[in-house]
């Protein structure tokens, strides 16, 4: 999914501000923040846009035109041309305390265009990247300088886009904030700024009150114990005796027959410490009725006060409803709360938001939502396992207040562990799955995905992405297990993981988007992602279908199309509005029963107004709506779209139904709230244990001249390059952030320190600056910084797949000096150049957290075993290239990686296994039985013809058998591919027979690999 993008046009706040004419200045100086009186651009402002054409130019500028300015005055100057969204912030190097005023305000130079233009505060938060954001707004309707002046009072939370990580509690505090943004509007033009200041006296601030919660669900014939806490604006204990006044409200519950009313005062002598709490208690009564919940608001008030930001509430449980009865088929309880819902209702669980995205947390039950989810980023502060499973309880809680009560279900991008979590365990990247051939190990990555993701509250993970990668320029190519369908299809086993341990799985982005096109991308600056897939039906059935259909089969719970376009010959059409691959092809002929879920924000890119976005997906196939910021706006539209007919109501009713089915599958009636038995499990030994053993056998040994690999422990090593020392760059994107980043940003081992717990001697000098000699060895880990999407598409803002110019004179020092060894820490195959001085290569891909599963087969703890799962190319020329490609000529395979465990013991260990199996396994095995005449001393293939004799006749065996394993014929295998990349000849054949091993042709593959010996 693409995240975070803030969309000029997008804003829906109602805002007020203040326009007034210059006048002379304030008898004191008010504070100022910024005031452009230097020669450059000053310190924490800087230029942003979804490209590089809409990020405005910023200068600093002489003009001493403003009122009331001195003649040496400057000015910040934009001019800008935005296409999508742009603009510029003052981030500031540490929180200022705002309370003490009025209000903000700043002088503009406007151009009387009529544009509106929006600006926020950063209110909170760790940083200016994570606070809140408040907006407002002035109009360019006159051409000149004016100063515009807001009160605080008036900034509204903005609704459109909020930073992964901000705070949510959606009240401008002003005590911590961290700077100020302006947006330009989608035109082109130039505004000049000055003097961005503070100005006025803030009112006395009354006193806060808040409850312990928000929302008391309680059954009949109970009682709420309701606790009101009372927080001074400063922090001190009240001035004065403080009464705060309580009494049950009008609800939906009926005084006298469902509850007892109640009202009264709670006392807060002078001298009470801030945060001080008083309790009273509500009791509700049994009126003999099977019904929905009921509510009884609760009114707090109080001289000198302020009320809770959420209005506190009281909600009887609904009781005695078929729904709510767990005894009773799915399908019954379905069909049982399906009747009871109105359309508002049914639309409200066809909508997904944000949790960023909440005006307040009390929209949950305002808007009927049926889904929240964190984009990549957006996590709770602190980043900690038991800080989300507290944010999604409380936004369950919320739901509770519904009629129906109907549970949220909360979905992640949890796409290699569960990573937007600060110390979770984070496996390899698909494309390092796809590389260990386990279907195994990674049904047991997505067992430990779930039991992590579970455990803070989650019950829906974004993944796997079964996209069928066909180009290395993609950004997403890591998101990938490989070029080869057959492939991509063994690996739907992580949905078993999944699911099997109670999380949802979701099977992206359907369908085609590894098929997508260079240069036919229309998002933003992007080459590649979001493109078109121009390709026949059958291409597309045989090779990305392919891996949707076997998710299916897994009974996979969700889909998720992608933002890309297909087009069988007949012009592009955005997978969001395919009807034919998305109700004909997966609902009907595949027999997809689960729900349907749009990508982030994606039904926009649908040619036509909102209002068409919206019928066009919906009568499509798509059932659920990630919006994810304007929910407001797609419940009313759906609902209008329905009521004049252009959706039909069974469409809706068939996308509830779905919902709801899986709803009631993982139990989120009964156990809304998170089962945190496993939250001390998040990271643990064990489950990082899995993780070094997935980043160990992803590893693919891809030359290894003079058998230079495994290096002894008593080696002398020389560590260099840029990907050594840093478990960002080892993680990729898609790990804390959206985009991910270099540096520390989770707890793990790098390359480096599991290096160093390995060798007796090691050096490190990340540029190759320290002096080079007195080693053995050197290790020279180079590679990608991270990105996601879009914005790593080869093409884009420079991006290339070269090597960095440090990387390679890294490279060229340390082996131009001694034996070396080269880890391409990467998220694809890259262009490495000149490798003639170098002995050993091994693609280490994005290893996740653990760096010690890439020491481990380095110094032979365990043996080299991963293969490609992308052709590696000689030249950018080349590209696209895979497996079958009728020109072929790549510098290693699909599916080359030497091994460095003997080939005997692994086929006497295979032999051994299917000794115990079905008569053709035990037929095989003595056909396994190979003379010691064809075995060199060191457990090498020394009778070629005999043993691939041998192999070609179990291979047609176990083709037959019941019994064998994935992992027994690939081991089977393998001894052939050993002979024949010895051979050297024939990579076409060698990357055929890999595809023929994984599609399930055993005797294929081998008598491939036989040809290409010869």
């Amino acid at each position: 999914m693409s995240r975070f993008r803030p969309p000029l046009w997008a804003a829906l706040a109602l805002v007020a501000s203040l326009i007034v004419a210059p006048q002379a200045a304030a008898a004191a100086a008010p504070p100022t923040i910024t005031d452009f009186e230097s020669d450059t651009v000053p310190t924490g402002v800087y230029a942003w846009g979804n490209d590089a054409a809409s990020t405005p130019t910023l200068t600093v500028e002489p003009d001493p035109g403003r009122p009331e300015a001195p003649a040496t005055n400057r000015v910040l100057k934009s001019v800008y041309h935005v296409s999508q969204w742009g603009g510029w912030s003052h981030d500031l190097a540490a929180a200022q305390d705002w309370s003490p005023y009025e209000g903000f305000s700043f002088w503009v130079n406007g151009a009387g265009s009529g544009q509106k233009i929006f600006f926020e505060i950063k209110d909170g938060g760790t940083g200016a990247g994570a606070a809140e954001l408040f907006e407002s707004s002035f109009t360019d309707d006159a051409a000149g300088w004016r100063q515009v002046k807001v009160p605080f009072s008036s900034f509204t939370r903005r609704t459109d886009y909020q930073p992964g990580g901000a705070p949510t509690d959606g009240e401008l505090d002003l005590v911590a904030m961290w700077g100020y943004s302006m947006r330009l509007p989608t035109a082109q033009g130039t505004l000049e700024w000055d003097q961005v200041e503070l100005y006025g006296t803030a009112p006395p601030r009354p006193a806060r009150l808040s409850t312990d919660q928000t929302v008391y669900p309680v059954n009949e014939k109970g009682e709420v114990k309701v606790s009101v806490t009372v927080t001074t604006a400063t922090g001190q204990p009240l001035p004065a005796d403080l009464a705060v006044n309580y009494k049950t409200g009008t609800g939906t519950a009926t005084p006298g027959s469902d509850y007892t009313p109640a009202e009264g005062t709670l006392t807060f002598p002078a001298g009470t410490a801030s945060g001080a709490a008083r309790s009273f208690t509500i009791k509700t009564l049994k009126d003999g009725q099977d019904e929905v919940a009921e509510t009884i608001p609760i009114e707090l008030s109080g001289t000198g006060t302020r009320p809770p930001a959420e209005a506190p509430v009281v909600v009887i449980n609904a009781h005695g409803l078929p729904y709510l009865n767990s005894r009773k088929p799915i399908k019954e309880r379905v069909a049982d709360l399906l009747q009871r819902m109105t359309l508002e209702e049914k639309i409200g669980q066809m909508t997904q938001a944000e949790r960023n995205a909440l005006g307040k947390q009390s929209d949950i039950a305002a808007y009927a939502l049926g889904s929240l989810l964190s984009g990549g980023g957006s996590t709770p502060t602190p980043n900690t396992p038991e800080a989300w499973a507290d944010m999604i309880d409380a936004f369950q809680l919320q739901a509770q207040r519904t009629r129906l009560q109907v549970p949220l279900i909360y979905g992640v991008d949890a796409v290699h562990g569960h990573n937007n979590v600060v110390g979770a365990t984070i496996f390899p990247h698909n494309v390092g799955m796809g590389a260990t051939r386990d279907p195994e190990l990674v049904e047991r990555q997505g067992k430990i995905t779930a039991q992590e993701v579970k455990a803070t509250g989650v019950p829906w993970d974004f993944a796997p992405c079964l996209c069928v990668s066909r180009d290395d320029r993609w950004g997403r190519a890591y998101e990938s297990f490989g070029e080869d369908p057959a492939l991509v299809s063994r690996m739907t086993t992580i949905i078993d993981g999944l699911q099997d341990n109670g999380v949802l799985a979701t099977a992206k982005h359907y369908v085609g988007d590894g098929g997508t096109a260079y240069g036919s991308s229309t998002s933003g600056d992007y080459t590649i992602d979001q493109g078109v897939t121009k390709v026949s039906r059958q291409e597309l059935e045989a090779i990305h279908l392919a891996p949707f259909a076997e998710a299916v089969k897994r009974g996979v719970a969700t889909v998720m199309p992608s933002f890309s376009s297909v087009d069988f010959g007949d012009g592009p059409l955005k997978m969001h509005a395919h009807k034919e691959l998305i109700t004909d092809v997966l609902k009907g002929r595949l027999g997809f029963k689960g729900f349907v879920i749009s990508d982030w924000q994606a039904i926009d890119q649908i040619p036509g107004d909102y209002a068409s976005d919206v019928r066009t997906s919906i009568n499509a196939g798509l059932d659920m709506i990630m919006v994810p910021y304007a929910y407001p706006a797609f419940e009313s539209t759906l609902k209008a779209e329905v009521e004049a007919g252009r959706v039909p109501p069974g469409r809706v009713d068939d996308a509830v139904a779905r919902i709801l089915t899986q709803k009631f599958r993982l139990g989120l009636f009964e156990h809304p709230y998170a089962d945190r038995s496993g939250i001390g499990d998040v990271g643990s030994a064990a489950h990082r244990a899995v993780a070094r053993t997935a980043a160990a056998k992803s590893q693919v040994l891809l030359k290894n001249d003079g058998g230079l690999l495994p290096l002894r422990r008593d080696a002398r090593v020389y560590v260099a390059g840029s990907n050594a020392d840093d478990i960002g760059n080892q993680t990729g994107g898609w790990t804390i952030t959206w985009q991910g980043s270099s540096g520390p940003i989770t707890p793990g081992t790098t390359i480096l320190s599991a290096i160093r717990s390995r060798a007796s001697s090691v050096t490190y000098s990340r540029d190759a600056s320290a002096g080079l000699a007195g080693h053995d060895v050197g290790v020279v880990v180079v590679g990608e910084t991270p990105y996601a999407e879009g914005q790593g598409d080869v093409g884009r803002a420079g991006r290339t797949l070269n090597l960095s110019a440090a990387d390679r004179a890294a490279i060229d020092k340390v082996c131009g000096a001694m034996k070396c060894v080269v880890l391409v820490v990467s998220g694809r195959p890259l262009l490495l150049g000149d490798l003639s001085g170098v002995e050993a290569v091994v693609a280490s891909w994005l290893p996740g957290t653990e760096g010690d599963g890439v020491a481990d087969p380095l110094f032979g703890a365990v043996p080299y075993t991963g293969r490609l799962p992308f052709t590696w190319f000689r030249s950018v020329e080349q590209l696209p290239i895979n497996v079958g490609d009728a020109a072929y000529d790549p510098l290693w395979p699909y599916g080359w990686g030497l091994r460095t465990d003997r080939a005997r013991d692994r086929l006497k260990a295979a032999r051994d296994r299917l000794t115990s199996g079905d008569g053709l396994s035990k037929a095989a095995a003595a056909v396994l039985t190979v003379s010691g005449r064809a075995w060199n001393t060191d457990g090498s293939v020394r009778d070629a013809r005999a043993v691939l004799a041998a192999l070609g006749t179990a291979a047609a065996l176990l083709e037959h058998s019941k019994t064998d394993t994935y992992a027994v014929d690939d081991a089977v295998v393998s001894v052939a591919r050993d002979i024949a990349q010895s051979a050297g000849k024939r990579p076409d054949l060698q990357a055929s027979a890999d595809h023929e091993l994984a599609a399930g042709n055993l005797r294929k593959a081998v008598d491939l690999l036989a040809q290409a010996t010869r």
